[in-house]
């Protein structure tokens, strides 16, 4: 149950037109009244005799009766009250009463309390009423309305446990703001998907993804085509920002900007400095001396991307709250990037997985910046390094980078469970299944080539990775050879060989990172593992080059990256 308490208003006649009228596009079926202040009240929708004026006049009577003077400005009051689409269709008796229920706790009309407002709930849709009321009491004193929003959606919680509806989680006041009616009206009108501020929100993050200062933000937004006004003070400071759509204009033909802050809290510009103010690595630096190649490649980049996902791992696990949330706050950066960089069979899904982190990335623990500069430093690469193909090394480093994600993500949503961050934790959940679905789309392909080439092992080597693994998980071996992935993972070992590293030694501490027995696949579980801890190549098209190795200089992952009490992607 959603109830929104709306903008304030002048004219009783005109909201009480539009509640009984037949909506913007015929969307109004049988308005009626289903609750109010006084149970004769005239219902212009159900009774020929009544009229709307009628119906004004008598909520307003109040406001009438005290000097000009002493009336509110806007003394119109409106809340609409929407249930979900799985729900349940409540009866005009139930509505009625959640009406009743609603004016109580906003302070408009609570029956215990004595003299209240005058208020009309009107039910035009199965779904949804709306409550209008005037601002000034039966006594011509006005009513207490303060935290009015935070006491409606308290007995909304109430009302949802008591009429068997869906349980939406509580608000803590971090979310960014949706957009209003008129704002979803105008993009039907216009055909757009999605709203202005919706569309501005994402351009605007994807433009903070990695950035390190203004001047590269702003060239950002006006690369992505967005208009752009700044706000200076007379020193010449720069103090914020507003961005428009081109194509987004008021009735006067005039662009519709939005300041940073009303598209999401942490969009506002004293907030975005603050990612700047602890820099990035010196291999970041576009200077010529710089020690470490940067990532200029995509393939490199989203190698990149996977290590610093998997460092952050033990971060989120282990690591203060604050420090926590700024690896948070930068994973949303990172799938931002992501998203804006690959290829297209992947794009939607990591567009909907960085929409829906977005809720997680924002809570009321501010997050201690400086610690997350591996994760924006990623998020650089991806974004500098420019759009990725859908195959080859660049398809390849694309499915480990959001294998490495899923877990960053995974582990996130349990971060914020234990918080009890109820609609954080529910972002990240919702963010890991697109993730999920995104790595399947990537790594189909990958997957498949590895199978075909296990299969073409000879039947002596492929017997000396089945003694391996048997030696090594003789718990779950035969289970892994029964899935279809084993020929993959079999594959993968071999390569492991090859390029000198132990299978054995390397099988056994891919197992002991987490239990397996709850993979939906192990054996596509350990060809990721296997794969980063032997740094193997990532497109696994063809098998690597033979690299000499003695045993005791064979490559395995370091302590930090060992461990993630996360759900593989393939599980």
């Amino acid at each position: 149950m959603i109830p929104r308490i709306q903008k304030r208003g002048q004219r009783t006649i005109g909201l009480l037109y539009y509640l009984y009228g037949p909506g913007k596009y015929e969307e109004h079926t049988d308005p009626h009244l289903v609750a109010s202040w006084d149970h004769n009240a005239p219902d212009p929708g159900r009774d020929a005799t009544a009229t709307l004026q009628q119906l004004q006049q008598l909520l307003d009577q109040p406001v009438e009766n005290i000097d000009q003077a002493q009336r509110p400005k806007k003394h119109v009051w409106h809340l609409s009250v929407r249930n979900g689409a799985e729900d349940r269709i409540l009866s005009d008796e139930e509505w009625g009463d959640v009406a009743r229920r609603m004016v109580a706790a906003a302070g408009i009309d609570d029956p215990e309390a004595g003299a209240g407002c005058r208020w009309a709930a009107v039910r035009h849709a199965d779904d949804h009423i709306h409550i209008v009321a005037t601002l000034v009491r039966e006594d011509g004193y006005k009513p207490d309305l303060d935290h009015d929003a935070a006491r409606v959606q308290a007995q909304a919680r109430a009302l949802e446990t008591e009429l068997g509806l869906r349980r939406l989680n509580k608000g803590d006041g971090t979310a960014a703001k949706r957009p209003t009616s008129a704002e979803r009206h105008k993009a039907q009108r216009q055909g757009r998907e999605r709203t202005a501020r919706e569309e501005l929100r994402e351009t605007v993050r994807r433009a903070v993804a990695g950035a390190t200062s203004e001047e590269e933000f702003f060239n950002r937004l006006t690369t992505s085509g967005l208009l752009i006004r700044r706000r200076v003070a007379p020193s010449g400071d720069l103090l914020g920002y507003k961005v428009a759509l081109p194509d987004d204009r008021n009735a006067q033909d005039e662009p519709v900007f939005y300041p940073g802050a009303r598209l999401a809290p942490d969009l506002s510009l004293p907030r975005i400095r603050e990612r700047w103010s602890a820099g990035l690595p010196e291999r970041d630096a576009d200077s010529a001396g710089a020690d470490v190649r940067p990532a200029d490649r995509p393939s490199a980049a989203r190698k990149l991307t996977a290590s610093a996902a998997w460092n952050a791992l033990l971060v989120i696990e282990r690591g203060d709250d604050a420090v926590t949330a700024a690896h948070i706050a930068a994973a949303g950066e990172v799938l931002d990037a992501l998203a804006k960089t690959s290829a297209a069979h992947t794009r939607q899904e990591l567009r909907a997985a960085a929409r829906e982190f977005e809720r997680a990335s924002r809570s009321h623990i501010r997050a201690e910046r400086g610690h997350d500069r591996a994760l924006r430093r990623a998020a650089r690469d991806l974004v500098r390094s420019g759009p990725a193909l859908g195959h080859g090394e660049d398809g390849a480093t694309t499915a480990m980078a959001i294998d490495m994600l899923f877990f960053l993500v995974t582990t996130t949503a349990h971060w914020h469970a234990k918080k009890n961050h109820a609609q954080q934790a529910a972002g990240a959940r919702q963010a890991a299944e697109h993730l999920r679905s995104a790595y399947q789309a990537a790594a189909a392909q990958l997957l498949g080539a590895l199978y075909q080439r296990g299969r073409r092992l000879g039947r002596p080597q492929l017997q000396r990775q089945t003694t391996v693994l048997r030696e090594a998980l003789p718990e779950l071996a035969e289970r892994i050879l029964a899935e279809p992935g084993w020929y993959a993972l079999a594959a993968t070992l071999h390569d492991t060989e090859t390029t000198g590293n132990d299978p054995h030694n390397l099988l056994t501490e891919a197992a002991r990172r987490r239990e397996l027995t709850s993979a939906e696949s192990i054996s596509d579980v350990l060809v990721w593992r296997l794969r980063r801890a032997a740094d193997l190549p990532t497109n696994t098209t063809a098998p690597p080059r033979t690299r000499a190795a003695e045993p005791s200089t064979r490559r395995t992952e370091q302590p930090a990256q060992r461990r993630a009490e996360t759900r593989s992607p393939r599980q």
